[in-house]
This record gives structure tokens, sequence and C-alpha cells, in this order.
């Protein structure tokens, strides 16, 4: 015959039952938040009403760009000075503050983010609703999700940043409406549209009508591909893990440019494959300004991980057409393809790890390419605080920013030394 009592200790009140689901909503919520996703953090407080995370990510960088002194000629036989770094810098930081608010199922994320070497600060972050785990809408910053770093991989790249390919091709970060979810065990989606591919530096009063679409579907026939599906097997998978996927972004871009004496662009997502800004005047032809294009990325990549092993390859298709313009171009549209791979290995596990790295892009106007190497150094036993070396050798570099490691037309070897810390 069953004790009463212990009947009593079995049976959960509804109170007792809400508590269950809530943590492990928040459990969820550490591992599945989108492209701008903190880190677990520390609680700072919960009541009835919601909760409150505090977490952060900090980068600090050397870097040295060789040689000092370059030029190039971009298409147009223009000679354009190459302006090499050579610094040190606490390149980036963001400080997240997160929870729930008055429902469990909704999320919020107030970040605060900087990159110094750009001196760039804003205050961002998302609303969310969680109806179940096939659908979540989410109204904010995000990714557009053209390739397959924007869906959630950051800051576990290989080293601090993205590599010269991916960095080339992909869209941006901008506001918009968000939607994500796990359609089976092993499909996962997210579509988005933003106010454009990227809101970077760009006031609302300079967005025209159109706006940016964006969606990825990616399959994991294992079920997972280990936290935030980052790139590395820190987690020395011991069965074989793999991910497959297919991403893509459009959108009707505008210069942004401000009225002022010297009519720079804004916009400066957009380069052709010689390190040009399209929407600079001359970018195509002397004295002649695009004003608008379309811009059109089609990505599919595939990845596996297996004790200690990873490889990672991503193959882009860019198109750019639709052109308004005050004169002539040579070019109504233009065609870029190109691939990124690279792989890692864990030589000690959980300490040690060597990593390396290679794209070429077929474009209209140069054929640039990079090759990488580097490694990683986890001081304790975190995946979370790294020491990290990367050197690289890149041919006339088509992208430059002071966000990476790129100066556009670049040709010869760049030199980081970085660590960071993801709390």
């Amino acid at each position: 015959m069953t004790d009463p009592l212990d009947m009593q200790e079995q049976e959960e009140s509804p109170e007792q039952q809400d508590v269950k689901e809530l943590r492990k909503h928040e459990d969820r919520q550490l591992e599945t938040w989108g492209a701008i996703d903190p880190g677990k953090g520390v609680l700072l407080g919960k009541n009835e009403a919601g909760s409150i995370n505090l977490s952060f990510y900090m980068l600090a960088r050397y870097m040295n760009q060789q040689p000092p002194s370059q030029s190039y000629h971009d298409h147009l036989g223009n000679k354009r000075n190459v302006d090499t770094r050579n610094d040190i810098e606490l390149h980036r930081a963001i400080m997240w503050l997160r929870g729930w608010a008055y429902d469990p199922k909704l999320d919020y994320v107030l970040q605060f983010w900087t990159v110094n070497t750009s001196k760039t600060i804003n205050i961002i972050g998302s609303i969310a609703y969680n109806f179940d785990k096939k659908f979540v809408l989410q109204a904010g910053i995000d990714g557009l999700p053209g390739a397959r770093s924007l869906n959630g991989q950051h800051p576990y790249f290989l080293s601090g940043d993205r590599f010269m390919g991916d960095e080339f091709f992909k869209p941006g970060f901008t506001m918009g409406l968000t939607a994500r979810g796990q359609l089976t065990d092993i499909l996962f989606y997210r579509l988005m549209v933003g106010n454009a591919l990227s809101e970077v530096g760009i006031k609302a009063s300079q967005f025209t009508r159109n706006m940016a679409y964006g969606g990825s579907v990616w399959v994991l026939p294992t079920g997972e591909f280990g936290p935030r599906g980052g790139y590395g097997d820190y987690e020395m998978h011991e069965k074989i893990t793999t991910r497959f996927g297919v991403s893509a972004t459009q959108s009707r871009e505008d210069r942004f440019a401000q009225p002022d004496i010297n009519d720079n662009p804004n916009n400066t997502q957009i380069n052709l494959s010689d390190g040009v800004n399209l929407f600079s005047e001359g970018s195509l032809a002397p004295g002649v300004t695009i004003q608008r294009a379309n811009y059109s990325i089609l990505s599919a990549d595939a990845a596996v991980k297996y004790r200690g092993f990873f490889f990672d390859v991503n193959y882009y298709w860019r198109w750019l057409d639709g052109f308004k313009k005050n004169g002539p171009t040579p070019q109504d549209n233009i065609f870029d393809h190109g691939f990124m791979m690279q792989t890692a290995y864990q030589i000690v596990p959980r300490k040690w790890e060597i990593y390396s790295a290679y794209t070429y892009i077929w474009g209209e106007f140069n054929n640039p390419w990079e090759v990488v190497g580097g490694f990683n150094y986890y001081p304790r036993n975190t995946r979370n605080w790294r020491l990290n070396v990367m050197v690289n050798h890149v041919e006339q570099t088509p992208l430059g920013s002071f966000f990476g490691f790129y100066t556009a037309g670049q040709t010869g070897e760049t030199v980081a030394l970085s660590t960071d810390i993801f709390f």
C-alpha cells in the first residue's frame, strides 16, 4: 500500500511545475539565442515578473600588416594606396543584459556593443517570443542569414574574426523581424526581413522603402553540432557529427550618402573583387556613380567534427545588378563566386588547437586568394577564454574594414595575436 506522504512528495503543485518549466526554458535560452547570443554570464536577479542575466565578450588584439608601404591599380587603372595597420587595440567589447519578462516565453536582450578600432558604439537588442521550438519570432538586431557564420557561431570562430572569403561575400547585421525554429529532430531554419544588408552607421532617415530578405536551412544528421554550432571540435565528438546547409539573401541597396562636400557613401558592405566600393564615385566608369543596386547571394556549406578534427567548406555565389546610375558603365551586372575552407585539430584535447584556412575568389575584376595558419591555447577548462595566433598571406584582398583582419588591396602578410573572453 502506498504511503500518502510518499504520494504527496511525488505530486507537484502547479507552482512547482511552472518553476520546472521555467528552468527548462532558461537552460534552452543559454544554447539557442540567435546570431548575437550572449554567454551564460551571471544571474543578477529573478522574481515572478522576470529575470536578468549579465554576460560579456571582449577581444584584445595586436595586428601587424606587411609590407608597410603598398599600392595597387584597380580595374580602371587607378593607383590606390593601401593604408596598412600596426596597432594594439581592445578591439571589441560587448555586454549583454538578457532574460525574460512577464512571460517565461518572452525573451529580451539589451546589448552594449563597441568596436574601438572604428570608434563604433551602439546600444541594441531584441525581443523574442518562443511559441514553441518550431517557431520563435524576434524583433530587433540580427544577422541576415546569407552565410553560415551569421547563424549564431560567433564568437566560436577559429580566430577572433571571419576569414576573407566569408567576410567578402556575407551580408551584415540589421534591424528586422526574424523567425527561427527546429522543424524536426535534424532540420532547422531561420528567416529574416530587415532594413538593409547592414545597419552599421546608417540612420533611419537614410533608408529607402526597400527591404532586405534572407533565409537559411540546415540539417544536423545527429541532431547537434556542438554549442552554437561553433567552428572547431573543442567538444571532442566521439561519433562523426556533420552539418549541411543552404543560405540566401537579397536586397535592393542604396548608397546611403549624406549630402556633404565629399558625398561619400555610408554603405560600405559591398566591395568589388578588386577592393573598390561599388557605391564610390567612379567604381565602374570615370565620373559615374552607382546610386542603387541589387545584391543577391546564395551559399552552401558542409562541415564535420570527429575526435578533435574539424573541417568546413563554404561556397558562395554573388550577383550585383539592377544598377541605378548617372551615366553609362561597361557592366550592367557583376557575378563573383568563390569558396572558403577551414580545418582545425585538437593536438592536445581542450588545450592546444591548430587550424588553417584557404579562400579563392573568381571575381569580375580580380581573383584574390588567402591562406591562413594559426593556433589556439585554452588556459582553463573552457572554450570561453583563449589565446590566439594567426598568420595569413593575402593576394590583393577585395575588402577592407576596421572590424576584421583586412585592408582593401593588400598583398602580403598579417600577423595577429589576441586573447578573448566570453563570459
